[in-house]
């Protein structure tokens, strides 16, 4: 569907979205106080195409988005040479940018891996987030660590030749990387240059509980970018599971993290993740069972709590 960037929020209810995030000259010369560079993780707006995604993320004030080309992502891996320029070319047409990427990347073995990363930096984008590992069932636990130390460093180097930057997200659980340790052993001989963590706080408060701020002073050479999302243990159906929540109602401490941040003078690339219900946009979903505006409106009030807590912090 191809309309105007004027009808288009006209009809999304967005118009007067952009007005609603804190304009850079409130924050004042210091350095730390320059707001978040925030990109909208393209999977809760799969359900709308390139340009209308370019303009939404415009509207609302986002410096981008971090655009999924990955299996049931905006775009395909095997499409990534003919899909990916058109989507480059739409969403700078609707006044937004694409330098951050998430994928499925995991073996320079892999010729549709080559092909992304080939493509991805021929089209400029400048960050991408790997796919995650799992602990090889035949090795023991640092015979894993070592497997994939040896792939990441193999990354780090097609990385280097076609100057993009490749990150490995700390993700609660059981696959690689859950504990921030697992992350620093598989990054100790990557080219610190082109291959790093993409530190996600909310996974590493629900591994790590109150020694969270450990993991992000040990990784501190190594975070490329970030990613922010908030959670809350609670009860479903009896048992205690996490809980996803909009940003500031949960368990993340932003203010202590943001004041980590900047103490240790990082000020990384953002990719904003909604997982909590907004009627399948938060899963990924091509078609969702709420109307846009909901979604829409917490994007907004995310990007706006955001950059409050980073003034504040």
């Amino acid at each position: 569907m191809s309309i105007s960037r004027r009808k288009f929020i006209k009809n999304t209810g967005v118009s007067t979205m952009g007005a609603s995030v804190l304009p850079f000259h409130i924050f004042g010369q210091n350095p730390s106080h320059k707001p978040l560079n925030i990109h909208l993780f393209s999977k809760h707006v799969q359900f709308l195409n390139f340009k209308e995604a370019g303009q939404i993320a415009a509207e609302l004030g986002f410096a981008g988005l971090d655009l999924t080309i990955r299996p049931k992502g905006h775009i395909l891996p095997k499409n990534v040479k003919t899909d990916l320029p058109t989507a480059i070319k739409e969403i700078k047409e609707a006044g937004s940018t694409c330098e951050m990427m998430t994928t499925a990347i995991s073996d320079i073995a892999n010729p549709l891996d080559i092909e992304v990363i080939q493509s991805a930096a021929t089209a400029g984008i400048k960050f991408y987030r790997s796919n995650w590992f799992k602990f090889k069932e035949d090795r023991t636990f640092e015979e894993s660590l070592d497997f994939y130390k040896m792939k990441v460093r193999q990354l780090g180097e097609l990385n280097k030749a076609h100057n993009i930057i490749g990150c490995y997200q700390n993700h609660s659980g059981l696959k690689v990387g859950a504990s921030v340790w697992e992350l620093k052993k598989i990054l100790e001989s990557v080219n610190p240059d082109f291959f790093g963590a993409q530190y996600d706080i909310r996974h590493a408060v629900a591994e790590g509980g109150r020694s969270w701020s450990n993991g992000v002073k040990l990784l501190k050479d190594q975070i490329k970018t970030i990613v922010l999302k908030d959670f809350k243990w609670g009860l479903v159906n009896g048992k205690w599971r996490i809980v996803n929540v909009p940003i500031g109602e949960g368990m993340v401490d932003f203010k202590a993290y943001f004041k980590l941040l900047k103490k240790l003078g990082l000020h990384p690339p953002v990719s904003l993740h909604l997982e909590y219900p907004l009627g399948g946009a938060e899963k990924g979903k091509f078609e969702i069972t709420v109307d846009k505006k909901v979604v829409f409106d917490a994007m907004r009030n995310d990007l706006r709590t955001i950059q409050k807590l980073w003034k504040e912090a």
